[in-house]
């Protein structure tokens, strides 16, 4: 069972809030005396409202960390968090965020996983108008176990979506896809994306999917180095993958892992 990436207008979806997200000094160590281990050190970026900033980096360097921060579901050892101008000091109902398995209820069907994310007294037409915008309209009344892993993602996508978050976190949400299905949930993204704003941190260990994706790329280096690169792509989005003019960042983003091409 597959779906492509139209997305249904509805007039029940509006413009989300963009948030800005700021990191100033953070680090984060886990552990203490001999077995401190400091996983992200002295991160200082901000991502503007609207927003689709990507984060690489290799396994165990904190990627994943910096999003729970952002989220409030970690607290930095030291520095700040804030978004859209407030500090972050737990769960941050601003903040929604997709992983990298959808985690849906399995006795609950499709529009009752997305409902779980509302965060005041959505109506059934309203989660209707998600699953419509996420291009799955007709399968609200099915169970997770009947649809596939790329609808899945999807579901997780509205469910994220409808508590009409400033920031969406996604981390590594495409990374369990088969090559052709994460093609089409990059290209729903930035359908979405553009449909509603909202700003976007993804964590992704893809260099082509952060090419055709962000608007800047941060790489961190190994585990407590810290951001070693920040990169920002100029071209407009929807963009051409057959374009040749990011080769020469993705040269640079291969080096840094130590891939020559």
């Amino acid at each position: 069972m597959s779906l492509g990436t139209q997305i249904f207008s509805s007039d029940s979806i509006t413009q989300l809030a963009p948030a800005e997200v700021s990191l100033t000094d953070v680090s984060k160590a886990f552990g203490s005396g001999p077995d401190r281990v400091e996983v992200l050190h002295n991160i200082n970026v901000t991502a503007a409202p609207g927003e689709i900033l990507a984060i690489l980096g290799p396994s165990g360097c904190g990627k994943s960390t910096l999003l729970r921060l952002v989220a409030g579901l970690e607290t930095a050892t030291s520095g700040s968090v804030c978004v859209d101008g407030h500090l972050v000091t737990g769960i941050d109902a601003q903040c929604s965020v997709v992983f990298q398995e959808p985690r849906l209820l399995p006795w609950r069907t499709v529009a009752k996983n997305v409902q779980l994310g509302v965060r005041d007294s959505g109506t059934s037409g309203e989660i209707q108008a998600w699953l419509e915008l996420v291009g799955l309209g007709d399968f609200g009344g099915y169970l997770p176990k009947q649809i596939s892993g790329g609808m899945a993602q999807r579901a997780a996508l509205a469910r994220a979506l409808i508590g009409h978050p400033g920031v969406l976190l996604l981390d590594e949400p495409f990374a369990a896809l088969d090559a052709l299905t994460r093609m089409q949930m990059q290209d729903l993204l930035v359908e979405v994306k553009e449909r509603i704003g909202t700003t976007v941190l993804l964590v992704t260990h893809d260099v082509d999917e952060a090419l055709y994706l962000a608007d800047r790329i941060i790489v961190l280096g190994e585990r407590g180095q810290g951001i070693v690169e920040t990169i920002s792509i100029e071209s407009p989005r929807p963009r051409d993958r057959s374009d040749t003019s990011t080769i020469p960042l993705r040269r640079e983003l291969l080096r840094l892992f130590g891939v020559h091409v």
